[in-house]
């Protein structure tokens, strides 16, 4: 087989494993209510449990990033996939809040593994050159993933919160099996720079230590990344609650919580598709970033500010007129809302504004990820992405928390589904420092990519005979 061949299929299965993982993130939000009952728990305590989740995920991140970084990867990839599938599996005898919490939490510590492990491995696979278009492929990888999570919820879930689980953790550990067949990728071995060492047969031997987290750390656009990964779950953390707010919307118009849960699930996956615009954004990246080191943040923050007032409007747009059979079977469901993506104007102008708003949203991870993948050498990368993880999980877990206080706070003045409206437009307002980040980024990348590159071509000419 070619060797480009098995570099894909490698990549195809590291992608497919990060959508899982996400999966298993997204089917707990859609499920909050029926869960809360089942569970006799509120849904604050359930949004608690997403916090918890994302801080766990975090952590664990940075130590299996880590300790990836010192040696091979694919055992430790392996072995945390097992983990969540398995949590994942014993998720689903929980009968009281306490043994839900603690299954989700062993989840988490598998999930870490995939999060960081899994993008050091592709960096390797991909070359800079095409790295915002693969790692394009890789967010809607974990944006499909979060909305096959979110769709199982809502087509299974509605019938039995296990069944979803189920699903995902299956399919979890069947993939986790068909990854002991692909090759690990060589570290750094997609770098033009230390060709010269893998032509020579030789691979490349640097492996993180202790004293490298400071260098890291002390790289200004390093700094300015992990910031911007902090204020963007800030600002996108609470729209774990989507789900919610489209439930409510369907329930508002007369139908019972078991068919709101199935139709305002369907129109998140429906509105999501503009997620798949990430392609579009990491191509266009790759192509502005051989004219300018600057393309990217630029791209990215100009992008994130142009979404703001459709994530506005979308939050206000009610779904009037939805003829949806109560009680009907779930083809039955599933055909009414299609057919309300034709017919009924206001399903129209919310899938539109959606579709736009996600589109411009979605520039932003490919050519992120780009970014930090090209700032730091090859063995600092899985640990780049755990700390990135844990700025990312404060304020996704932030962002959740303040979210669900603001919801159940704003419940008696405004009802729902306003509550939802007003509390989710709210969080907009974190995408300003976004922009400063990327601004800052900007500036700083011009020192420090060239720095980056200077290293590599050293060590790629340390051939020894």
């Amino acid at each position: 087989m070619p060797r480009i061949n098995k570099r894909w299929i490698t990549f195809g299965i590291f992608v497919v494993l990060a959508s899982l993982d996400n999966a298993a993130a997204g089917v707990l939000p859609p499920l909050y209510a029926i869960i809360a009952r089942d569970l006799n728990a509120s849904e604050t305590s359930l949004g608690f449990v997403t916090s918890t989740y994302f801080l766990i995920v975090a952590g664990a991140s940075l130590l299996w990033g880590f300790r990836g970084d010192q040696t091979r990867r694919k055992p430790l990839l392996f072995v945390g996939t097992l983990i969540w599938g398995t949590a994942m599996l014993l998720t689903t005898t929980a009968v009281q809040f306490w043994q839900f919490l603690l299954w989700q939490s062993i989840t988490a510590v598998g999930v870490g593994a995939v999060s960081a492990l899994g993008f050091s491995m592709i960096s390797d696979v991909i070359p800079p050159r095409r790295r915002g278009f693969a790692l394009s492929l890789w967010s809607v990888s974990q944006g499909l993933g979060a909305a096959f999570g979110s769709m199982s919820a809502g087509l299974l879930g509605a019938y039995s919160w296990q069944w979803p689980f189920l699903l995902i953790a299956g399919l979890g550990l069947l993939f986790a099996l068909l990854f002991l067949l692909t090759p690990e990728p060589e570290r750094g071995q997609a770098e033009p720079e230390l060709a010269p060492l893998y032509a020579s047969g030789q691979t490349y031997q640097s492996r993180i230590v202790f004293a490298d987290l400071a260098v890291i750390l002390k790289r200004p656009s390093n700094r300015w990344l992990l910031l911007q990964s902090f204020f963007f779950s800030l600002a996108y953390g609470a729209t774990l609650w989507i789900p919610r707010w489209a439930i409510a919307r369907v329930q508002a118009a007369g139908y019972t919580l078991e068919t709101a849960t199935i139709v305002g699930n369907l129109f998140v996956a429906l509105f999501s598709v503009g997620g798949f615009f990430s392609i579009v954004g990491g191509h266009i990246g790759d192509r502005l970033q051989l004219r300018s080191e600057r393309g990217r943040p630029y791209l990215a923050a100009f992008s994130l500010l142009g979404s703001i007032p459709f994530f506005i409007a979308l939050y206000f747009i009610p779904f009037h007129n939805v003829s949806i059979p109560e009680n009907g079977r779930l083809f039955e469901i599933i055909w009414a809302v299609l057919i309300s993506l034709f017919t009924n104007g206001w399903v129209i102008a919310a899938f539109l504004v959606a579709f736009i708003a996600i589109s411009l949203q979605a520039v932003d991870l490919p050519n992120w990820a780009a970014m930090l993948t090209d700032l730091n050498l090859p063995e600092h990368r899985g640990t780049i992405i755990g700390f990135s993880k844990i700025f990312r999980a404060v304020g996704n877990a932030t962002s959740v928390s303040l979210a669900a206080f603001a919801f159940q706070w704003l419940v008696p003045t405004v009802g729902e589904p306003a509550n939802f409206t007003i509390g989710l437009t709210f969080f907009q307002i974190f995408v300003i420092p976004i922009l400063l980040c990327y601004l800052s980024i900007a500036r700083s990348i011009r020192q420090d990519r060239p720095a980056v590159h200077k290293i590599l071509v050293a060590r790629g000419k340390n051939i020894q005979r």
